[in-house]
């Protein structure tokens, strides 16, 4: 296990430096009251990992596969979960109907703060991650699903299958090791790893009521794949002894304008960079705006503390209006970060309301009250007004600390303010 777990640390014979933040595990609520257990880590835009139902346990993948886990976390801001019936959420739940696995998702999914997301999914867990996003394709920005299957016959086209299932009813420990040895293509040391992780992801009975559901003809999501309109990218091994590559490139074909790719990487190693890779070549960039906007808006006021020259330069403060209070929100936390490592402290509030437009300026209550609230700052820290934090309270990433009401120049009636602070 430790020279396996020190192979996959080492890329191209360079050791990858340690992640500082440790994932945080957490527990979501179904809405048929199921508790979820999923794990956090990373920063920038939001992965979800869909697992291969039921052999998932959110506490070990970290150190168990870090190439995949720490290398996405190293690019994303990543999120993992046991289904129901597995790992660390409620074993006794153990309805693996395409409905209660669909749930799952959706639970942890809303832990995203109504943010998009990508999602990644292996083997079952693909038919997840497609029935999601053809119910909520609001919310996902980008798939991929690496060797992937949307309806059980599948299976069938491989003979690895028909062996795995005789041996499902023989010792428990025999059958495990045998799917981590001979129906999978793991070697060495991390075949029984796999085969120790299995034992530990789920009961017997658990692991053959989820395999026998996954029959059901609700499974087979071949019908929605036409409804997915989502950048998608579809990968599958070669050595894949389950599911043939034409099952792959079935599902790529289905997908409109999805791309597929084959691969020597049964560990998905080099996954991280691949979805990087793809997100950065598929995601859509969000047009600049030429004009300021008249009516509901958002005010980052800024202004460099304690240097008065530079006031006396730059004017008085610098302010922008915004459209989308996320965007708000990581820009000033942006400002905050340029002027820190500018040695340049800056006093950053925001506030949403009504504006006028006129010769090019913008006026209106907010803009006062923006202004106000970045003069009650402590440099470097971002106020915001109680209507912004109404307006994207869930802002994936942040979280807020209440500072009470505070009484502002100008301003008739006292006003919550809140610090806005990256979600570690």
């Amino acid at each position: 296990m430790v020279h396996r777990l020190a192979h996959w640390l080492t890329i191209e014979g360079k050791r990858r430096a340690p992640i500082a933040m440790e994932p945080r595990i957490q527990y979501a609520r179904t809405s048929d009251g199921v508790s979820i257990a999923y794990a956090t880590t990373g920063r920038g835009r939001t992965v979800i990992v869909v697992p291969s139902p039921p052999l998932s346990l959110v506490d070990r993948m970290w150190d168990m596969a870090p190439d995949q886990y720490r290398g996405l976390a190293e690019r994303f801001r990543t999120v993992w979960y046991d289904f129901r019936g597995s790992g660390m959420s409620d074993r006794k739940a153990t309805d693996f109907t395409m409905p209660a696995t669909v749930l799952d998702l959706e639970a942890v999914a809303e832990r995203a703060r109504g943010e998009r997301f990508a999602l990644w999914a292996v083997y079952d867990g693909v038919s997840v991650a497609i029935a999601y996003a053809a119910k909520h394709p609001d919310r996902v920005s980008h798939l991929v699903l690496a060797d992937g299957r949307v309806e059980a016959s599948d299976y069938f086209e491989s003979p690895t299958i028909n062996p795995e299932i005789a041996m499902r009813e023989q010792d428990w420990v025999l059958y495990t090791e045998a799917l981590a040895r001979v129906f999978c293509p793991f070697e060495g040391p991390f075949a029984a790893l796999f085969a120790e992780h299995i034992r530990a992801c789920v009961d017997r009975e658990a692991l053959q009521l989820a395999f026998a559901a996954q029959t059901d003809e609700a499974w087979n999501v071949s019908h929605l794949l036409d409804q997915i309109k989502i950048s998608t990218l579809v990968l599958h091994n070669r050595s894949n002894r389950f599911l043939s590559t034409q099952v792959g490139q079935r599902i790529a074909a289905g997908i409109s304008d999805a791309r597929f790719r084959l691969i020597d990487d049964v560990t998905y190693a080099d996954v991280p960079r691949l979805i990087a890779e793809f997100v950065g070549e598929t995601s859509e960039t969000e047009p600049i705006a030429t004009t300021l906007p008249t009516g509901t808006a958002v005010i980052l006021f800024a202004d460099i503390a304690d240097s008065t020259a530079l006031t006396e330069l730059l004017g008085d403060g610098v302010l922008a209006v915004f459209t989308s209070a996320r965007h708000a929100i990581e820009a000033a936390l942006a400002c905050s970060r340029a002027g820190d490592d500018a040695g340049l402290p800056i006093h950053l509030g925001l506030d949403a309301g009504d504006v006028i437009r006129e010769d090019n300026n913008v006026y209106g209550g907010a803009v006062n009250i923006a202004s106000r609230i970045s003069g009650l700052s402590a440099a470097g820290v971002v106020l915001v007004s109680e209507t912004v934090r109404s307006l994207e309270r869930t802002s994936a990433g942040v979280r807020f600390e209440d500072r009470g009401e505070q009484a502002l120049k100008g301003v008739g009636e006292a006003v919550r303010v809140w610090a806005v602070r990256k979600d570690e």
